[in-house]
């Protein structure tokens, strides 16, 4: 019972590790004024007919801090790429060259600003729930084997623990929501 025990406990500090490493990914597509290819790599273009992230038809770089340019593979590639930034929700006008598709970040109002950090707590607070769902399914797992036989102490041991590391991973999520509020209130 005592291997069945830490293995819950290893699976759950794996499971928020990752969800930790989501909320991280989900908070660089937030942009700060500042261009990064995260906040359009996921965008969906139309590639004979599937939709493709526009990461895996082109190459995304960043010029200089106010600019993305986008070099798809496939010259054909630059009508679809323009159609889906101008149809997505980033607010951005694309300005299409021979070759290449360029977007230049406006700098952040303050208004956009605060929608920014709103949309950052959002993301931020379903980090959280992540974590407090496994924390949820682990301390169920730990119950199932107390009625398996196991012994109390041993389980409320792993229910503390496993409370523990799930104040550790709040406490981190919180940390990145901080560094991405003020990253995106430094002007």
């Amino acid at each position: 019972m005592e291997e069945e025990i830490q293995f819950y406990l290893s699976e759950a500090e794996e499971s928020m590790a990752k969800a930790l490493q989501h909320t991280s990914i989900e908070l660089s597509k937030i942009r700060a004024g500042k261009a990064s290819p995260a906040m359009i790599e996921d965008l969906k273009v139309d590639y004979y007919g599937t939709a493709t992230p526009i990461s895996q038809v082109a190459n995304i770089s960043t010029p200089d801090t106010r600019t993305l340019l986008i070099k798809p593979w496939e010259k054909n590639m630059l009508g679809e790429i323009n159609k889906a930034i101008k149809n997505s929700d980033l607010g951005l006008n694309p300005l299409q060259e021979a070759d290449a598709v360029r977007l230049n970040i406006p700098a952040l109002t303050e208004q956009r600003r605060r929608d920014l950090v709103k949309q950052a707590k959002g993301e931020g607070e379903s980090g959280k729930v992540r974590v407090r769902n496994i924390r949820k399914d682990v301390n169920e797992s730990l119950r199932k084997l107390l009625k398996e036989g196991a012994a109390e102490d041993a389980i409320k041991d792993a229910e503390v623990k496993v409370q523990k590391l799930t104040d550790s991973y709040i406490v981190k999520v919180d940390d990145l929501l901080s560094k991405k509020e003020t990253e995106i209130m430094t002007i």
